[in-house]
């Protein structure tokens, strides 16, 4: 929380625990009463200044090796702030969206043991809270508190920015600060000024929409007082909850007569692929009694889009929109020996409802695993008009740059972890643009022209195709691969670690590993292999095209058997797979329906199947489309 006595005013991320960026001076302002003077004492040193005719003040200390944990002492006449625990160190800032803010604790089926026991006073985050302003940039943060790894914080952290920050902590023994600003389903001009956004263009009947105050919040009211009226008619009409009581959750209603679905499946194909409102589903299953020795966990996957979830008539779990996974811990004594009966009121307000597949549908107790996938009863509660979109005003250009990161350009920083463009899928066109103008904007933002940014490119994701049409996901890839050619930049492939049916997959070890192998090299001047192989060029020999590669390490291999994701097209840019073998440090592309090839592409689309281009060190190259 910000610290703050009377008159005098720091920054919230100015508290106990904080991490100061090494080696470089340490701006620290705040705000006081005008024309008195402050003292701060820090190492053994005091600096002194006087607040201007608005109160606000600003000392630079002097640039410190690592090391800590030391106190910051702050003097305004007879008010004094003592800040202790502070590290100096390396400081990233996290930013993007959700698979950046994604913490620990959805990560859990991968990493619970090796959590549970983490303990690191010298990997530290602190999260700026959601804020968005669109009428300038806000001078200060709101709130937010430092907190080092536990058992309990841990959980809270972002498991990308974790993993990463203990590679380089285990590396380098530096302290380590995350100063996390991401945000979920933000696109990237969100975290635009709107000096940039205006001069890209296209964006000013939203800016000023956003401006009007009136607008905003009558929008918000508006939508909130809808959402609120539809749920509450839900509730009425829906067949299975009778005078606020969920009948259908019963264990002993009668379901003899309702036709079965089998879990998990979509409902699209089926008569429930139209309905919106709410589907109920029931089975029953039998429990032995040496289960009951161990709590149980009861898991659903994921359901879209909404769950309230009963067992034997007791709710047990609920969950209002569809990412989350559905990990449901039962209360004592909910679960009997022998027969139970487990009823899932599915809510689907707008999109086709369905159990995502490949996801466990299970009963867990101890070493015990009862399996609720296969057939279940199934009844219409309530049909409903689609539940309208609501709008998410930190979606919108320029509010959360305003609101969470101008506030923060004088806190120094090491660089930028950034993992976001999943939200401008639908337009990837122009994403390399709007990208390059926020890796300019926010080195200015620091006034550092070589801040470092080291991103992720988007995984693969959605059903798998050898060839997606449209593939949106693999035209952003593109976009990410260009931006590259900002200076003092790296990227982390993860084409290969995606989940088809989550966007937020959860080995978010890897992609720490990946950001941190660029960071070793770009930042801390490692020579070693920190990314896969990069198309470098091509070159036409008769019907056969030559490709080189940078950052192919100890030489490219083709994993897991023969070389595939390639495509390559003539003048009328229809592409077709083609045979692709490694010849020494190049690989040769042809196909037979293409006897003049002009283009060439590896591993377009959203879940290419075949692509499994590598170096020796085990990274996947990059998916790239070239032409003459």
């Amino acid at each position: 929380m910000e610290t703050r006595v009377d008159q005098f005013f720091l920054s919230p991320i100015f508290s106990d625990g904080m991490v100061f960026q090494r080696e470089t001076p340490v701006k620290i302002w705040g705000q006081g009463v005008p024309n008195k003077e402050v003292k701060v004492s820090f190492r053994d040193k005091t600096y002194t200044t006087t607040a201007d005719d608005r109160g606000n003040w600003c000392v630079v200390l002097d640039p410190a090796a690592p090391g800590g944990p030391y106190t910051l002492q702050i003097t305004h006449g007879p008010k004094e702030i003592t800040i202790n625990d502070i590290l100096v160190g390396d400081v990233w800032l996290l930013g993007g969206q959700s698979n950046m803010e994604l913490p620990i604790s959805r990560t859990l089926d991968l990493y619970e043991e090796e959590v549970k026991n983490a303990r690191n006073p010298f990997i530290r985050q602190f999260t700026v809270p959601m804020r968005y302003d669109f009428h300038g940039p806000r001078a200060e943060l709101a709130a937010g508190e430092w907190k080092a790894v536990t058992p309990e914080n841990i959980l809270d952290f972002s498991a990308a920015g974790y993993f990463f920050a203990r590679e380089i902590y285990e590396k380098y023994k530096l302290p380590i600060g995350l100063v996390q600003t991401a945000v979920g389903g933000t696109p990237v001009e969100a975290w635009l000024s709107e000096e940039v956004i205006r001069k890209i263009g296209g964006y000013e009947e939203i800016l000023a929409q956003c401006k009007d105050d009136r607008f905003v919040q009558g929008t918000i009211t508006s939508e909130q007082q809808q959402m609120e009226e539809w749920y509450r008619q839900l509730d009425t009409v829906d067949q299975g909850c009778q005078g606020g009581v969920k009948l259908w959750s019963k264990p002993d209603y009668d379901d003899d007569a309702w036709p079965e679905f089998t879990v998990p499946a979509s409902w699209e194909g089926s008569e429930l692929e139209a309905v919106h409102g709410a589907v109920w589903f029931r089975k029953k299953f039998t429990v032995p009694a040496e289960m009951f020795r161990h709590d149980a966990l009861l898991r659903l996957g994921a359901i879209i889009d909404a769950d309230e979830t009963y067992l034997n008539g007791v709710p047990v779990g609920k969950t209002e929109y569809k990412y989350p996974p559905r990990k449901y811990p039962l209360p004592p004594g909910v679960l009997r020996a022998g027969v139970n009966t487990l009823a899932v009121r599915v809510i689907c307000n707008r999109n086709v409802g369905g159990f995502v597949q490949d996801k466990p549908y299970s009963l867990t107790a101890g070493p015990y695993t009862i399996d609720l996938a296969g057939p279940w009863k199934y009844k219409i509660g309530a049909v409903m008009p689609v539940l309208p979109q609501l709008t998410f005003f930190q979606y919108k250009p320029t509010g959360v740059y305003n609101g969470m990161i101008a506030p923060l350009k004088n806190y120094a920083i090491r660089g930028v972890l950034w993992y976001q463009g999943e939200s401008n899928t639908h337009r990837p066109e122009n994403y390399h643009l709007l990208f390059t103008e926020m890796i300019k904007e926010w080195r200015a933002t620091w006034q550092q022209e070589d801040l470092p940014f080291l991103y992720v490119q988007l995984p693969n994701f959605l059903a798998a195709f050898e060839q997606t049409p449209g593939a949106n996901w693999a035209r952003l890839r593109e976009e990410q691969r260009r931006t590259l050619s900002v200076p003092h930049t790296g990227m982390a492939v993860t084409i290969d670690i995606g989940e088809y049916n989550d966007l937020h997959p959860q080995n978010k070890k890897e992609i720490g590993r990946r950001l941190a192998l660029c960071a070793r090299r770009l930042v801390y001047k490692e020579e070693l292999v920190a990314q896969g192989p990069f198309f470098k060029q091509m070159e036409i020999k008769g019907d056969t095209i030559e490709l080189s590669f940078t950052e192919i390490g100890g030489g490219l291999v083709a994993k897991d058997g023969p070389l595939g994701g390639f495509e390559i097209c003539g003048d009328d840019r229809q592409f077709y797979p083609a045979t692709a073998g490694i010849v020494g440090d190049r690989i040769r592309v042809s196909c037979p329906q293409v006897q003049k090839p002009v283009g060439v592409r590896y591993a377009w689309a959203d879940n290419p199947t075949t692509a499994n281009l590598y170096n020796r060190e085990g990274l996947p190259a990059s998916p790239f489309e070239a032409y003459l």
